[in-house]
């Protein structure tokens, strides 16, 4: 088997024709046929591409290798198996066939027509699920209503959990880059190929490509821009919530390691094991993303400061509400007492100086907080860095709770962004839901197809870097710009650290 990720593929990538659709529902790849199918709609999806090999025997835990050719026809218009993982989050509704190892597939909804050669803006979206859990068939991500507005959009499948991040010295030892870990990561970056091989055969421009993702989907956004192996493949990056310069930041590869071996086994033993037995002897253990010097030649953050990630158009943000502040006082009520109790345990003689600019109703303060340390900093984190580049960078603040909900939580904006309010049944969705939905989708869908989210009809959103003071487009029933509030807190935590911990 050749590995997916070789120097000279990229050159070759340039030189790649696109496909010919042969059908109003087949479509040539480099790897043969895909018979897909046609929405009511008139968009066009195949579903369970394969994208690399089956990681399965002595390929679990080797970087992501090239996609066997079919003869025939496939067909694709199912979901592929999601990676392997533990059930976690209670708001993932998985349309996938089922679960096992063999799980490297991706999605495509295409509005091209046959015949007519197309060069459509394309958007690659990673789930999130903290690198744990998640699918591309979950249907918060459908890619239907995107591919209405012209756009081909694809959602991926990586690696997760023990499959997807173990670093481990033996590992390490066999692989010719001398690096372990991060497969996961490798899975996207082999996507990102694929889609820069084959997204012609669909109508998509490869190099029109934009990468998006929410969560963990948003950290592995910023990481792919980082990776040499990735960042020549991306056009322009959408990411909410989230980035490795802080949330579950990139550690020494010798230090991942460490974590692999708790495994209390060999590789050889780990690779004669099912994939249950794999995923029930690591139980909830997270193995932590790696500075392997493959992937990441060098921490993600010395990357940004140098400017060496991928130097291209940014849209991202956070929700006002990302962490409760139950997180921060261990469930207790907050009172002026277990605030500051919790705030000097994290930050000992530099608490005074948190608590000034965390100051207020307690709360708030506290959410706040919580919010900053999970999310929110690592996010602006992400923002200030790429803003240096020169790039034109556009930040939002998602304040509209979903019915029900006190606040704009973690994930609450998927569906708004995506279009996709009618595929989640949990909650009755108002007019002023749809009217959110509406402006935060065209956003979105203007900013991948020219890398600015202004347009006919929106509110006007200055690019950070764009002059006359930094401007955060607020997302709510009435969306509008406002000034950048409470970059105090960033440049502080910044300097004092205390970024999520488990």
């Amino acid at each position: 088997m050749i590995p997916i990720m070789r120097k000279n593929m990229f050159a070759a990538v340039a030189l790649l024709c696109a496909l010919p659709l042969l059908g109003a529902d087949r479509v040539k790849t480099s790897n043969g046929i895909l018979d897909g199918a046609v929405l009511p709609s008139g968009i066009r999806i195949f579903h369970g591409v394969p994208f690399a090999a089956p990681p399965v025997g002595e390929l679990r835990w080797k970087e992501p290798q090239l996609t066997p050719n079919w003869k025939g026809v496939r067909p694709a218009t199912a979901f592929g198996p999601r990676c392997m993982q533990q059930a976690l989050f209670s708001d993932m509704v998985f349309r996938s066939n089922g679960m096992g190892e063999d799980c490297l597939y991706l999605n495509v909804w295409t509005p091209a027509k046959v015949g007519k050669p197309s060069k459509l803006p394309v958007l690659v979206y990673f789930f999130g699920g903290g690198f744990m859990a998640g699918d591309g068939s979950e249907s918060r991500y459908d890619g239907e209503s995107m591919a209405k507005k012209g756009i081909v959009a694809v959602t991926v499948n990586y690696r997760l959990g023990v499959f997807g991040f173990l670093a481990h010295p033996e590992l390490t030892k066999e692989s010719e880059h001398h690096a372990s870990g991060n497969y996961g990561l490798l899975d996207q970056s082999a996507a990102l190929l694929w889609v820069s091989r084959n997204i012609g055969a669909f109508g998509g421009d490869a190099s029109n490509v934009t990468v998006a993702g929410e969560s963990a989907g948003s950290l592995s956004v910023s990481a792919v821009m980082a990776s040499p192996l990735s960042k020549d493949l991306i056009a322009a990056a959408i990411g909410e919530s989230g980035s490795v310069l802080g949330t579950l930041p990139a550690v020494k590869l010798a230090e991942a390691e460490k974590v692999g071996t708790k495994l209390g086994a060999s590789i050889a033993a780990l690779r004669a094991m099912s994939a249950q037995q794999v995923l029930d002897n690591a139980g909830k253990v997270r193995f932590p993303i790696a500075v392997d010097g493959y992937f990441f030649p060098e921490a993600p953050e010395a990357i940004y400061a140098a400017g060496k990630q991928s130097r291209v158009p940014l849209l991202a943000g956070w929700n006002s509400e990302e962490m409760t502040w139950r997180a921060l006082t261990a469930g207790k009520p907050v009172t002026q007492e277990s605030y500051e109790k919790a705030v000097r345990g994290l930050y000992g003689a530099k608490a005074d100086d948190v608590l000034k600019v965390y100051s207020g109703d307690l709360t708030d303060a506290a959410t706040d907080l919580a919010s900053d340390r999970f999310i929110g900093f690592s996010t602006w984190k992400w923002i200030d860095m790429q803003a240096k580049s020169g790039q034109p960078v556009y930040r939002y603040y998602y304040a509209r709770p979903r019915p029900g909900d006190g606040g704009a939580v973690h994930s609450a904006e998927i569906e708004y962004a995506m279009g996709n309010l009618d595929g989640n049944k949990v909650f009755a969705w108002t007019a002023d839901d749809r009217k959110v939905s509406q402006v935060m989708q065209d956003y979105f869908a203007n900013f991948v197809k020219t890398h600015n989210p202004n347009g006919e009809g929106l509110p006007q959103w200055p690019a950070l870097n764009a002059g006359g003071g930094p401007m955060v487009m607020r997302m709510d029933v009435e969306s509008k710009a406002v000034p950048e509030a409470h970059r105090e807190r960033y440049v502080l935590l910044d300097k004092v650290g205390g970024t999520w911990e488990e």
